[in-house]
């Protein structure tokens, strides 16, 4: 069983979903009949999760009455409550960080994001590579791409429409454009490295990081993720889980 903890990130405004977000936050935006948390909840459950945290801010108010009128049996779930200003996903972490105390690391995964990613698998390979961080990722297309050397270590990040990269790059080795998924896992010890700062990218917090401890990439196969940011991919992410056995 896990005893891990878990993380949603839920407080986004969802500005790509529009107009399904005018009147609902995105994680109520329903697939199959059911809200995209909902899937993910029983998803993070079927893995053995059991306390559970999501942050809120955009239409927060309905989020919470859901998971009020909607409990979910054997989860734990705590609401991180960013109604007064949106954190982005470092800051979202670092207000949960609270929330999130223990010995064991930390599942990280975005709200609108589907995934068969195998998460046994990469909990084994991120508790035996002893990484900082540990970060789902697969080779598709993204206009912006994290950057990995050979060993799967991060060494920085692209954006392939302005040509932006960060990160100290070394000229003598092969580097590796990889797509983020959303989901990744982290040590504790990560909480107590935060900046002072109380709005940032988690992202922008590994890249602080990854010249000096082991960040790695865990590879998927691009078939087992689907970003439902966008509504064309609301009628492609209830196929996806119907193929995937999300639904009863």
């Amino acid at each position: 069983m896990i005893t891990m903890k878990a993380m949603i990130f839920a407080a986004g405004l969802g500005t790509r979903l529009k107009p399904y977000t005018e009147n609902r936050p995105k994680a109520l935006v329903e697939i199959g009949g059911e809200p995209i948390l909902k899937h993910v909840l029983l998803r993070l459950k079927s893995f053995g999760f059991r306390e559970i945290v999501i942050n809120v801010h955009h239409f927060a108010d309905q989020l919470i009455d859901y998971l009020n009128t909607h409990p979910f049996k054997d989860l734990k779930i705590h609401i991180s409550d960013e109604r007064e200003c949106l954190l982005d996903t470092g800051g979202a972490l670092k207000k949960a960080a609270p929330l999130l105390t223990g010995k064991n690391p930390i599942l990280l995964h975005n709200v609108d994001v589907l995934s068969t990613i195998p998460l046994q698998s990469m909990l084994i390979e991120h508790a035996t590579s002893s990484a900082l961080a540990t970060l789902a990722v697969s080779r598709r297309e993204s206009s912006r791409k994290l950057l990995f050397d050979n060993n799967h270590q991060m060494l920085g990040w692209k954006n392939l429409e302005t040509g932006e990269i960060r990160g100290k790059l070394p000229k003598s080795k092969n580097i590796l454009e990889l797509a983020f998924s959303g989901i990744h896992i982290i040590d504790p010890v990560l909480l107590h490295m935060l900046p002072g700062a109380n709005v940032f990218s988690i992202i922008d917090l590994y890249l602080t990081h990854c010249a000096k401890y082991p960040i790695h990439a865990f590879e998927h196969d691009p078939e087992e993720f689907l970003d439902i940011g966008k509504p064309e991919q609301l009628a492609r992410a209830e196929k996806f889980l119907k193929q995937s056995h999300y639904l009863p």
